[in-house]
């Protein structure tokens, strides 16, 4: 589908590979209110399928409901990336939704210190099960890196998706651009690989594992 994306400003978490830094706050500096989005919006109508939520994280922003609603009313497809900080919040928008991609960054256990933020495992884990119950379209994928994410937390991640019945999952590379962490940037100039050898460990798991 051809698709705007609204890129919703604040993310509670701080995950070290972040690439739109710039995003995290809860204001920043070239922000634009929904109904001049909107209003922007009914210029498209026949021109595109789709308007995809992402951030940030969008499930921050209280009014994401209603704006799922309206660009529906308007004829448009919906679609949210998300990574689950509001398991609640998720849930109450899911009927509003036509695809989520969902972001699943490390082992349950492992979360909190890539995000920065307690008990961030357990609400992202619970928000995909909201997602999996909802039947919605699901992206599940997970940003490829040898610091972040090493082959024993990819094995321990394809075990915790497969035992909540997922079936495919998205291997994507980090890319450098616009990541903050100047460390990891340089760790892996050139985006992140895997090995094939461990690919094929992990579709022993999960049966459909797709390259990005």
């Amino acid at each position: 589908m051809l698709a705007a994306v609204v890129f919703a400003q604040g993310c509670p978490w701080r995950c070290r590979y972040c690439h739109n830094p710039h995003l995290l706050p809860t204001r920043g500096g070239q922000e634009h209110d929904w109904p001049t989005v909107r209003s922007w919006l009914a210029t498209r109508t026949g021109l595109l399928d789709a308007v995809v939520f992402s951030g940030g994280e969008p499930t921050l922003q209280p009014g994401l409901g209603a704006a799922l609603r309206e660009v529906r009313a308007m004829g448009f497809a919906t679609g949210l990336h998300t990574g689950g900080a509001f398991p609640r919040r998720l849930a109450e928008v899911l009927g509003d939704v036509d695809w989520i991609g969902f972001d699943i960054k490390a082992p349950l256990d492992d979360y909190a210190a890539l995000t920065g933020v307690r008990l961030s495992g357990a609400a992202a884990y619970a928000s995909l099960e909201f997602a999996l119950r909802a039947g919605v379209a699901l992206e599940v994928r997970t940003t490829i890196h040898p610091r972040t994410t090493p082959p024993a937390a990819l094995r321990a991640i394809a075990c915790e998706l497969a035992a909540r019945g997922v079936r495919q999952w998205v291997l994507q590379a980090f890319r450098p651009q616009g990541c903050a962490d100047d460390d990891l940037a340089q760790a892996a100039p050139r985006g992140a690989s895997i090995d094939p050898s461990l690919v094929a460990q992990l579709r022993a798991v999960i049966p459909e594992i797709v390259l990005r």
